[in-house]
C-alpha cells in the first residue's frame, strides 16, 4: 500500500526525513548499492570511487508531486538508452548539491531558481565504482526544458507516488558478461523501464521516508 503523506504536508514531511546539505552528511551516512539484492556478490571495499549525484526533482504538479527523469542518448557509451535521474560526475571541489543542479541544467536545461533544495538522501554505490549523492529538490512549474542531445533523448515525469508505491518494485535478473548474474529493483511505468542505479535510489528514498527495510 502506498503511505503517501497528505498534500498539504507533504513538502515539510519528505524534506524532515533527509540528511541536511552538509558534507558530514555524505561523508558519514550509510550506503546502498547495486550489491544490496546480491549478498553473495559483495562490492570491494579496496575499489576507488568517484564521486557523483543526481538531482531527485520533484516537480510540484497540481495534481500531485512527480518526478523528473530522463532516458540518456543512444549514443552515449554508457549506459546507453536507460531511465536516468540528471546527474553525473562531481568536479573538483564540488558539493554534490551543487553537481545535481549544474548537471540538471547541463542535460535537461531546468534552471536552478525553479528548484529549492530539501536534503540529501541515502547514498548509493554502483557497480561501475561510482558513490552517487541524491540531492533531493522540490521543482516549482514553469520551468521550460531543452534536452542536451549528446546526452540525453527523452525527458518525462513520473508520479511520486507511483514511484513510491512498494508493489511497484520487481526484482530483475539479467547475466553480466563474467558470467555471473545480477538481480536489481525494475518497474514499468508510461512503457518507461526504469531499473538499475535509478531504481535503487528511488527505493532507498522510499525506504527513508517510509522506514521500509529491503525486500
Amino acid at each position: 500500500m502506498n503511505h503517501i503523506a497528505p498534500t498539504s504536508d507533504l513538502r515539510a514531511w519528505i524534506a524532515e526525513h533527509l540528511d541536511p546539505l552538509h558534507d558530514e552528511a555524505v561523508e558519514g551516512a550509510a550506503l546502498r548499492s547495486n550489491f544490496d539484492l546480491d549478498p553473495g556478490r559483495p562490492a570491494d571495499p579496496a575499489q576507488p570511487l568517484t564521486p557523483a549525484a543526481v538531482l531527485v526533482g520533484l516537480v510540484e504538479r497540481e495534481e500531485g508531486m512527480t518526478v523528473l527523469l530522463t532516458r540518456r542518448s543512444d549514443t552515449l557509451r554508457n549506459h546507453t538508452g536507460q531511465v536516468a535521474l540528471p546527474g553525473g560526475r562531481q568536479d573538483p571541489g564540488e558539493r554534490p548539491w551543487e553537481t545535481a543542479l549544474r548537471e540538471a541544467h547541463e542535460e535537461v536545461g531546468l534552471e536552478s531558481h525553479f528548484v529549492s533544495l530539501a536534503g540529501l538522501s541515502t547514498p548509493y554505490r554502483t557497480g561501475t565504482g561510482y558513490l552517487i549523492t541524491p540531492v533531493v529538490g522540490f521543482v516549482r512549474p514553469g520551468f521550460t526544458l531543452t534536452p542536451n542531445p549528446a546526452e540525453v533523448a527523452h525527458i518525462f515525469e513520473t508520479p511520486f507516488g507511483f514511484l513510491m508505491d512498494p508493489m511497484n518494485y520487481e526484482q530483475h535478473e539479467r547475466e553480466l558478461p563474467t558470467g555471473e548474474r545480477r538481480r536489481f529493483y525494475a518497474m514499468t511505468h508510461a512503457e518507461q523501464y526504469i531499473w538499475g542505479a535509478t531504481a535503487g535510489i528511488l527505493r532507498a528514498l522510499y525506504d527513508r521516508l517510509y522506514g521500509a527495510s529491503l525486500a
